[in-house]
């Protein structure tokens, strides 16, 4: 069978054997690998979270000075987000992963280090300012492995490390904290340096892991990387067709910024849950290690739902009601809980803005990536990203800030509903002006 017989016959339904052997070759490959990165990445982000619980006490840091600390690695984010991914797509993914994962390791262990406010906003803007572009490095990457039609189920899977580096961190996180006292330490110390040192590990193995690109892989046939040349240069061709972007048109374009507000409004429920979830399930009276266990909870739902809203979009080749409605799932999950007072009934209504948060996470970024491609893609997806996680200082912020004025996170929660319902609001409204935009390429 020809490339050309090849490409028209997989668009068109059935798969032909050189298109499933090279799917499956690539997602064993690169998957399980950047699963795991990203795991660690995320812990190293978010474990601060479990550190508040007796960190805060020590250092007397209240919800305000907690939540300038949570957000202020966004800032550091997005001042290197954009260069961060250009460097990417001139060095090679395997020596810039690399990189940003030795440093942000390096780092985050050092957060151990923290003595007071001004260390703990030094840090922690360092941290962002080390591990900025690789999440968007990362879905820059795999479109260089993967086909339009296939995004959405591979981005869910490599995204499947955000809930679970909850559903694993957080109980080994509330067991840390057990170490209190070992080696003259507390246990917020061992936290940041037993999960920052993989990283560093995981960084160095990168270097010689990843493949930067599918020319260059050892591990695929010749007839596999003709075949992939041949589909991902027909849909690059496809777009290029329609109108071919350059980077400043690309990073001003009103689609661009219409998802950069998007991914404002999911990230600030995202991150707004994950800094402040801790304490709220630690205010129903648990101890530190059961309030991992159950901090976990919607992460588990979380995990799955996002698997198979993922699939369910690849098989519909539909993406903005995938994108809008969970959007608005959130928003109304999170304003109900802020109104429950039972502990059981909360976790209920946490565990569906959690199941909400990741069906967004799973299809989101197939949305840039069906209409962009070379350099105007690594810019764009990294514009998006950074404004967007703009609103990873603005969401832990908004709940401390409403916390320190009436004494309740619930309350907090109720005004931080208001973020993924203007985004899903402006994902419908915006998805629906440029649908045919968005449809992936080879329909």
């Amino acid at each position: 069978m020809s490339q050309t017989t090849t490409y028209a016959g997989s668009a068109g339904g059935a798969k032909s054997e050189i298109e499933t052997s090279t799917i499956r070759a690539i997602s064993w490959r690169l998957i399980p690998f950047l699963v795991l990165a990203y795991f660690f990445s995320y812990l190293d982000r978010v474990n601060l979270g479990f550190a508040a619980l007796t960190m805060n006490a020590e250092l007397k840091f209240t919800p305000l000075i907690f939540s300038w600390g949570a957000g202020i690695f966004f800032i550091g984010y997005f001042i290197f987000e954009v260069p961060s991914n250009l460097a990417l797509e001139k060095f090679g993914a395997s020596r810039w992963i690399a990189r940003i994962m030795v440093t942000w390791g390096i780092i985050s262990a050092l957060m151990a280090l923290t003595s007071g406010v001004t260390s703990f906003y030094v840090l922690r803007f360092l941290l962002g300012v080390a591990e900025a572009g690789f999440f968007p490095g990362i879905i820059l990457y795999l479109t260089y492995w993967y086909p339009a039609e296939y995004r959405g189920r591979f981005l869910a899977a490599f995204a499947i490390a955000v809930p679970v580096s909850t559903v694993i961190g957080a109980p080994i996180s509330g067991l840390l904290l057990g170490l209190d006292g070992a080696m003259g330490l507390k246990g917020w110390q061992w936290l940041f340096i037993l999960e920052g040192i993989p990283s560093v590990l995981l960084g160095i193995v990168t270097w010689f892991y990843l493949t930067d690109r599918p020319e260059k892989a050892d591990w695929l046939s010749s007839e596999q990387k003709a075949w992939l040349k041949a589909k991902l240069d027909a849909e690059t061709a496809a777009k290029q067709a329609v109108k071919h972007l350059s980077l400043g048109e690309a990073l001003s374009s009103p689609k661009v910024i219409m998802l950069s507000l998007v991914y404002f409004g999911f990230v600030g429920a995202l991150y707004g849950m994950q800094f402040w979830l801790p304490q709220i399930v630690k205010a129903f009276g648990l101890t530190n290690a059961q309030t991992g266990f159950v901090t976990a909870i919607p992460y588990v739902f979380g995990t799955i739902a996002m698997i198979l809203w993922a699939r369910h979009s690849d098989a519909t080749r539909e993406r903005v009601m995938h994108v809008g409605a969970p959007m608005i799932l959130i928003a109304i999950a999170l304003a109900v809980s802020s109104y429950l007072t039972d502990p059981v009934m909360t976790m209920v209504a946490l565990t569906f803005a959690a199941i909400g948060v990741f069906c967004v996470f799973g299809v989101f970024w197939t949305l840039p990536t069906s209409w962009l491609s070379g350099t105007a893609a690594a810019g764009a997806i990294a514009l998006i990203n950074s404004i967007g996680n703009l609103a990873g200082f603005g969401g832990p912020y908004l709940i401390g800030w409403v916390k320190e004025a009436t004494g309740q996170t619930s309350t907090g929660l109720l005004v931080l509903a208001v973020l993924p319902l203007l985004a899903g609001i402006l994902v419908f409204v915006g998805g629906h002006e440029t649908k045919h935009e968005f449809a992936e390429q080879g329909r």
